[in-house]
């Protein structure tokens, strides 16, 4: 088969603003009992019954939380959707609808804008929610997205992160790291391209730590897992900033403090052998690498037998009064201040 080297591009000028969100849209499906009106309307129109409504948002901006030159387009779109899901399930919530909005420059056709919303499609499809609405407009600078997440919670069972209590056991889901490494691996493949544009690079090798970085999942399964075993988390919240920043911001809003051990923090194979390729410490990796939009909460004692021998979640530590402080106790066991070193927008460049 013969590859079309000039692949279609439509000006979006050719559309408008009201035809190209008509043609953007017109897949998204209405699933959510929630949803009176969605997109069409000057505003959606949802309703939640006696439940409670958890709403979080975030911006994505090239340049700064992606790199077009390795990201591609319906990877984006769907991990655009995942990092503000990630919120609401953070809360112990149910992730309902999401508002899509994007700024985004003439030098991406309609074609681009399919591939990206293609993503979103998927997203919205595999998790359930519907897309309600949002916004289009003109950037000079690059493709901007910001996407706002919905979702209900019964009141009784919202999770915050200001409810940990000393002697509480600190749990992670997953594993850490794998999305910061992921990333290094593709930075350094984009500068070996820059200087040999021929070479291909064969990543097979790092196929699991490129997939957390460029289609992360949102863990939505550890919320209905918990349910399952009938465990309410003290506390909660969801790894984008990398652990440490994570365990401070818990740590500060229910004025805590924490003791996390080294040999307890779960790694993937492949992020050890990659940290060690490119010869990095693991656990700083863990510890401040970002993105890996694992879930990190508190669990009271007594409810350890619950989730004891559960592969999807460690135990990692546990809390202690706020005068103990926070630390990271090493495989020495010696005790380091824990200090937030993960991803900071406004200090970081993608």
């Amino acid at each position: 088969m013969i590859e079309d080297k000039n692949p279609k591009r439509t000006p979006l000028s050719e559309l408008g603003e009201f035809k190209l969100i008509e043609h953007l849209t017109e897949h998204f499906k209405i699933t959510q009992k929630s949803t009176i009106k969605g997109i069409g309307d000057d505003a959606a129109v949802l309703d939640y019954g006696k439940k409670q409504v958890v709403v979080s948002t975030d911006l994505l901006v090239e340049g700064i939380h992606f790199d077009l030159s390795y990201v591609p387009l319906k990877h984006l779109g769907y991990k655009s959707v995942m990092v503000n899901l990630s919120d609401i399930y953070a809360m112990n919530a149910t992730a309902t609808q999401v508002t899509v909005s994007i700024a985004v420059s003439n030098r991406f056709p309609l074609e681009a804008l399919e591939e990206l919303y293609a993503g979103i499609t998927t997203a919205a499809e595999i998790y359930n929610v519907d897309v309600v609405g949002g916004d289009t407009t003109s950037s000079t600078s690059g493709l901007i997205i910001s996407v706002t997440a919905i979702g209900e919670v019964e009141s009784d069972k919202a999770v915050l992160r200001s409810g940990a209590q000393p002697n509480d056991l600190l749990v992670v889901s997953g594993d850490l790291g794998g999305a910061y490494m992921g990333l290094q691996v593709l930075e350094r493949e984009k500068e070996v391209f820059k200087v040999n544009p021929q070479s291909q690079p064969d990543l097979s090798m790092y196929t699991y730590i490129i997939e957390r970085q460029l289609k992360p999942e949102a863990r939505k399964d550890i919320i209905e897992l918990l349910k399952q075993l009938e465990v309410k988390p003290t506390s909660m919240i969801d790894i984008s900033d990398g652990l440490s920043s994570e365990i401070i911001h818990l740590c500060k809003q229910s004025k805590v403090g924490a003791d996390v051990y080294e040999n307890k923090i779960p790694l993937d194979p492949q992020v050890i052998s990659t940290c060690e390729e490119f010869e990095i410490d693991s656990t700083t990796i863990a510890l401040n690498g970002g993105e890996d939009y694992e879930l990190l909460m508190t669990i009271s004692q007594e409810d350890y037998p619950k989730i004891k021998g559960n592969p999807n979640l460690t135990v990692i530590g546990y809390i202690a009064e706020e005068s103990r402080g926070m630390h990271l106790v090493t495989r020495a066991e010696e005790k380091i201040p824990i200090i937030a070193k993960g991803w900071n927008a406004l200090n970081n460049q993608a």
